[in-house]
């Protein structure tokens, strides 16, 4: 194995070894031992928009993942599922919970309080005014039915969906462990969240500060990094980040990339040489490698990225072989079946088998089957080596 180069001994970067910073971070060059909530917290936050994506996203990155500590980690909330960075749910340390949400805040309520919602005829104040009575009344579990049933009282005429849909993204609500096999079920149930969600309104300086912790911590889990790259990951605005940067002063690190953009960096990122090894992984739906940068070429070919990423925002479970998505995969009647859209060594298919049986053991129980519903995707996938890989 070749020397790491420490960030800030050297003043360019490669691609390639953008490519391995950030699968070193992600902890996809080998696993670690971590407990479920450390490695939560590595990650800064994992994609749970599909609930496996969580259990999915683990196993490829822990030695020893038990998929029932992650179970134990929602039940015991030091885990916690809200709506955070980029608008989607995010798996998220409960102490990391409030630096997300408020940082991503401003995003969050331009959001609720979009075109559609206007169509309502009401002031954004009336929504936030309905807050404090919400989270009384989902100081216990609710479901999604019982909290719009109790909208629909407190409002005259329609609309309330409309409304339910904003109070969802502006209130410090998180989602309640349902069961299943994966801890959440398709029909979510909420509980307020004002232990670990931080304030309901914060001012425009406590969402600066919360971008603030929030920018060191991407770096860390990502990095190095563009001001577009960080905008990207937390879907705020560049000028916002800017002024991050700018206040975070010599706390980072500043570097050149192959292609002369300035990236930020912690001081001391660990970024491996271009020819370090990087085993194959089976990455679930929306990982956040995927997702973190503006540029995703760093990971996504650019001749596949709209493969994988679909019109509608889905991003498909992909196969990673030396570093950068060459395919995806599905579980398919009792078996992990395999696409790749380039030809790949005998070694990148051992290891993407060995993969797969390790993800067969996840399943054992829990469920014959993962991201079913997005199978329709695989009618439009281009031609491509189809291979079982497992099961």
């Amino acid at each position: 194995m070749s020397d790491t180069v420490a960030a800030e001994d050297t003043a360019e970067v490669s691609a390639e070894q953008l490519t391995r910073a950030s699968l070193s971070r992600q902890v996809l060059l080998e696993r670690v031992p971590l407990a479920v909530e450390e490695a939560v917290r590595r990650m800064v936050a994992v994609q749970a928009q599909q609930p496996e994506s969580v259990y999915v996203g683990l196993a490829s990155r822990l030695s020893d993942f038990d998929p029932a500590a992650v179970d134990r980690a929602f039940q015991q909330r030091t885990l916690v599922k809200a709506t955070l960075v980029r608008i989607t749910l995010h798996a998220a340390h409960r102490d990391d919970h409030a630096t997300l949400r408020v940082a991503a805040l401003p995003t969050l309520r331009g959001a609720a309080f979009d075109k559609r919602y206007f169509e309502t005829g009401r002031d954004p104040a009336e929504t936030d005014a309905l807050v404090p009575a919400l989270l009384e009344f989902a100081s216990s579990p609710r479901t999604s039915t019982e909290l719009q049933k109790w909208l629909a009282e407190q409002l005259d005429g329609e609309g309330h969906s409309r409304v339910w849909r904003a109070l969802r993204a502006i209130a410090p609500l998180v989602h309640e462990p349902t069961g299943g096999g994966w801890s959440f079920g398709q029909r979510p149930a909420y509980r307020a969240a004002a232990d670990t969600a931080g304030p309901v309104r914060a001012t425009a300086e406590q969402c600066a500060a919360a971008l603030r912790e929030v920018v060191p911590r991407y770096l860390a889990a990502f990095g190095p990094a563009s001001v577009a790259d960080i905008a990207q990951f937390a879907l705020v605005q560049r000028s916002r980040v800017k002024g991050a940067v700018r206040a975070l002063g010599d706390r980072l690190v500043t570097l050149r990339g192959p292609d002369g953009v300035v990236l930020y960096d912690v001081p001391g990122g660990r970024i491996p040489a271009p020819d370090e090894p990087a085993p194959p992984r089976l990455l679930p739906m929306w990982d956040n490698l995927l997702l973190a940068y503006a540029d995703r070429s760093r990971v996504i070919p650019p001749e596949f990225r709209q493969v994988v990423t679909r019109v509608n925002g889905d991003v498909l479970p992909t196969l990673l072989v030396d570093g950068k998505v060459a395919g995806v995969w599905r579980v398919l009647d009792g078996t992990v079946e395999a696409t790749a859209f380039r030809p790949l060594t005998r070694s990148a298919w051992r290891g993407l088998a060995a993969e797969a049986e390790r993800l067969m053991q996840l399943l054992g129980d829990r469920e014959p089957a993962m991201f079913q519903r997005y199978h329709h995707w695989w009618r439009r996938l281009p031609d491509g080596e189809v291979r079982i890989l497992a099961g």
